[in-house]
């Protein structure tokens, strides 16, 4: 439990810092480029709760377009003041275009937070409920009449193919077993004797 809280600290702390880093960057850009007083605070306000709506907007899975395109913005942003004030920019002498930039920002921050913070949930068609869906469902719950399963008709066997020499022999015990009971042989009976499977034996009836 301490070595999980000891990472947790150190977490924290490290956002803090990195945080507390990224805060004064933007504040000192935003001084640069003529925002002074309270004015200068609230740009890295912004840019920071704009990334907080952009995370949210990924997290929770919906339109991650737009979720990705203003964190990239925000992130530009924040990064864009880390290396300005990296040595890469002169504070004394900031270029109109870096001015342009940071007076329009307000105008850009407030768009993005709006967007991710209040569009409308997406509906899908499984929401909409149809005139006749409560009707269909009340149908749906009648029970319906038993069917009477089809009968097929039983395929006819395919032809066996028997030897020739099989079916003389058949005719000698056919012969012989007329001779000794004065009745035909039977299929059953001459499988018996013959010693071959059901449909055999009948197609060797058949040829006698």
């Amino acid at each position: 439990m301490r070595a999980q809280l000891a990472r947790v600290d150190a977490v924290l702390i490290q956002a803090v810092i990195a945080a507390a880093l990224s805060f004064a960057h933007l504040h000192d850009v935003a001084s640069a480029a003529g925002q002074d007083g309270w004015k200068a605070w609230a740009y890295p306000i912004s840019v920071d709760l704009l990334l907080v709506a952009a995370w949210r907007r990924l997290r929770s899975g919906e339109a991650k377009a737009a979720g990705w395109c203003w964190f990239v913005i925000a992130l530009a942003a924040s990064l864009g003041a880390n290396v300005a004030t990296a040595g890469l920019l002169d504070l004394g002498q900031v270029p109109a275009w870096l001015r342009i930039l940071v007076a329009g920002w307000p105008a850009v921050a407030f768009l993005g937070g709006t967007l991710l913070a209040h569009s409308a949930p997406t509906t899908t068609v499984n929401d909409v409920e149809e005139p006749g869906e409560f009707k269909d469902q009340e149908d749906a719950l009648e029970p319906e009449p038993p069917t009477q399963p089809a009968i097929e008709p039983s395929p006819e066997r395919p032809a066996v193919p028997v030897p020739a020499a099989l079916v003389e022999h058949a005719r000698k015990v056919a012969a012989e077993h007329h001779t000794r009971t004065g009745a035909p042989i039977d299929a059953p009976t001459l499988r018996a004797r013959l010693g071959v499977p059901e449909p055999m034996a009948e197609a060797i009836a058949a040829h006698l």
